[in-house]
C-alpha cells in the first residue's frame, strides 16, 4: 500500500545545477570568439616588444605594505633604490636634492592657500605647517597629516620628487585627493 503522504521531490539541487549550468553555453562562445579575435591579430607594436612596464594596469592590493611584491630580493631593493636616487635628483634639481639630503625634507610653498607650507619627508606622510592661527583656521583639512599613497610599490625616494611635483605644478589635485590623517606614519606602497 502506498504511502498517504507524498515525499516530495526536492527541487532545490535541480534549481542549483541549472543556475549552475546556465553559463556553459556562453563560455563556448566566449572561447570561440577569442580564438577567432586573436586568428586576425595585428603585429605586435615595437613598445611591446621592449617589454615596457606598465604597471599602473596591475592590481597592486595583494602585495604586503613597504614591499615591492615576490621575487625581489635585497639585490633587486638596492638597485631600485638607487635608480629611484637618480630619478628624484634629476626631478628635484641638485639644489633640492642637497637640501632634501642634509635636513631631511622638502618645503612646498602652497599657491592656492595662503600661510600654507608642505614638508615633505621621504617616506612619510606630507606634513602642513601654517605660517599662524589664522590661516590655520581656514585649512580645508581637519589633521595635520597627509596621506597620499603611490597605485604601485616604488622606492620612497622616487615617490617624494613625485609628490614635489604635484604640490608645485597640480596643487589642485592633492588638496582634492589626499586624506587628512591625525598623526604622521609610514606610507604603505614606498620601499
Amino acid at each position: 500500500m502506498a504511502p498517504l503522504t507524498r515525499r516530495w521531490k526536492s527541487t532545490r539541487s535541480s534549481l542549483q545545477l541549472r543556475v549552475a549550468n546556465w553559463g556553459r553555453p556562453f563560455r563556448w562562445a566566449g572561447r570561440i570568439f577569442s580564438w577567432l579575435r586573436d586568428f586576425g591579430e595585428a603585429p605586435v607594436p615595437s613598445e611591446e616588444r621592449w617589454g615596457l612596464e606598465r604597471p599602473w594596469l596591475i592590481n597592486w592590493q595583494w602585495v604586503p605594505k613597504r614591499s615591492a611584491g615576490p621575487g625581489f630580493g635585497p639585490h633587486e631593493y638596492a638597485r631600485a633604490r638607487a635608480r629611484g636616487a637618480e630619478v628624484a635628483r634629476a626631478t628635484l634639481g641638485d639644489e633640492n636634492w642637497e637640501l632634501l639630503r642634509r635636513q631631511g625634507y622638502l618645503d612646498v610653498p602652497s599657491r592656492h592657500l595662503p600661510g600654507l607650507t608642505y614638508r615633505l619627508r621621504v617616506g612619510r606622510r606630507i606634513q602642513l605647517i601654517w605660517d599662524n592661527l589664522e590661516h590655520a583656521m581656514h585649512s580645508p583639512w581637519p589633521y595635520d597629516y597627509l596621506c597620499i599613497n603611490p597605485t604601485y610599490p616604488l622606492p620612497a625616494v622616487e615617490f617624494t620628487a613625485q609628490l614635489y611635483l604635484y604640490l608645485r605644478d597640480r596643487e589642485d589635485q592633492v588638496i582634492r585627493t589626499a586624506a587628512p590623517q591625525p598623526f604622521d606614519q609610514l606610507l604603505g606602497r614606498v620601499f
